[in-house]
């Protein structure tokens, strides 16, 4: 038989591989002259070959044509976020009108909480995960505060209750039974960032409403990761980064979904001439008018040079499809845990959920000798031109993107561990 845990295994795999070849559309770093093991996507996705001509499409346009860029030629600048709508639409499974490409994460999430947490005196409350990444709380403390509410009494977070640290949807049912009456918002992150565990987002949606809550979805690293289908399972919003598995660059504009439900919605929001609706913007006039949909919560008008490399990236995503992305995402992520399952136990905890369908392609790694081993073995990866990335206090986060990652990169991986431990 076959020893899985060796190259030639490993390179019978990629040579099956019929997405093989989008590898070579993404700059790969190098390391001593050969391409690194990057698995660190979940961070900051590779450039696409593409987004140089789109960048480059947008400066000659501004050389040749100044301020008539944005009325005229190819690609004008005007409606120019309309440009990415239906593709990103189809990457996270929602209407084109329904999605929009504006802003930075924490600046979509501070818009929607705005609009949808409407707090009361009897309903104020939020409920999210414990840990949830930084900015996440920064942004719904500040909120509850901002409302006169008290993030110690007000903000419910939910701890873990699995023994890798992961929560069941069990918890969440019972999280939400228990504050139901006094919720107003679910806000819910696709893939909890440190652990990688996926959650059921139409049941936490479906358990939210129930309840009476508005429910939200932060899906920074969900987006470009998973098959999602927000419109059917009835979010009434979500937001994401297009910097991570979207490959979009470095604070690359981001994503925000508003449900069809709420295209016409008389709730109040923070709104700029951006949002007006389009066959009034240049009458100038005092009344803010909004255009329906998602658009109607731009601010002002897009970065165009920031949002030329999505262009670059949804093509891929569009020549892919999200179902086989996906099933190269099991494959590789189920080698990976294959081969430390039989390599790496004795050195590696995988944190991430083994069942397939609460995880996406990242698992999160603890090195059993404790963070200081965990920390001198990221090093080590490192400086092998292996690279994932680290998240105190002590996870080293391993996500092969099925775009550009290979089974030969995760062999690579696993022979590096080998040696550190060997040392």
């Amino acid at each position: 038989m076959t020893d899985p845990c060796s190259i030639d295994h490993a390179h019978a795999l990629d040579r099956a591989d019929p997405l093989r070849a989008l590898r070579a559309q993404f700059h790969v770093p190098l390391h001593d002259g050969a391409e690194q093991a990057y698995f660190c996507g979940n961070s900051l996705g590779l450039q696409p070959r593409g987004a140089r001509a789109y960048v480059e499409e947008v400066l000659d346009k501004w050389a040749m044509e100044a301020v008539e860029g944005h009325f005229r030629g190819h690609a004008q600048w005007m409606p120019y976020h309309e440009l990415v709508c239906e593709a990103l639409a189809g990457v996270v499974g929602a209407q084109p009108a329904e999605v929009v490409a504006m802003n930075s994460l924490t600046a979509n999430l501070h818009l929607m909480l705005v609009s949808f947490y409407r707090p009361t005196r009897e309903r104020p409350a939020i409920l999210m995960e414990a840990g949830a990444f930084p900015s996440d709380r920064h942004a719904v403390e500040s909120q509850l505060r901002f409302h006169g509410f008290d993030p110690a009494t007000d903000l419910i977070e939910l701890e873990a209750d699995e023994p890798t640290g992961t929560i069941s949807m069990a918890a969440i049912e019972r999280a939400v039974a228990e504050h139901g009456p006094r919720l107003a918002l679910v806000l819910w992150p696709g893939v909890q960032y440190r652990t990688g565990q996926a959650f059921d987002l139409a049941e936490i949606a479906r358990l939210g409403h129930a309840a009476g809550a508005v429910v939200g979805f932060d899906l920074a690293h969900a987006a470009g990761n998973l098959p999602l289908a927000l419109h059917d399972c009835g979010a009434d919003f979500a937001v994401w980064c297009h910097y991570k598995y979207m490959n979009s660059g470095p604070g690359a504009v981001a994503g925000c979904f508003v449900h069809a439900r709420h295209a016409r919605t008389d709730r109040p929001r923070f709104a700029g001439w951006w949002g007006h609706e389009k066959a009034t913007r240049f009458r100038m006039g005092p009344e803010f008018v909004p255009t329906p949909g998602a658009e109607g919560w731009q601010l002002s008008n897009p970065p165009i040079l920031a949002m030329a490399p999505l262009r670059a990236s949804l093509e891929l995503f569009g020549q892919a499809g999200m179902p086989a992305l996906r099933e190269k995402s099991l494959r590789l992520t189920g080698y990976l845990e294959t081969l430390i399952g039989a390599r790496l136990s004795r050195v590696l905890e995988i944190a991430t959920p083994r069942e397939p369908e609460r995880r996406g392609c990242q698992l999160s790694l603890r090195v059993r000798e404790g963070r200081d081993a965990g920390r001198a073995l990221f090093d080590y990866l490192s400086a092998n031109g292996v690279i994932g990335d680290w998240r105190e206090p002590d996870v080293i986060r391993i996500a092969p993107a099925p775009l550009y990652n290979n089974h030969d990169d995760v062999l690579r991986f696993v022979r590096t561990v080998e040696a550190w431990a060997s040392a």
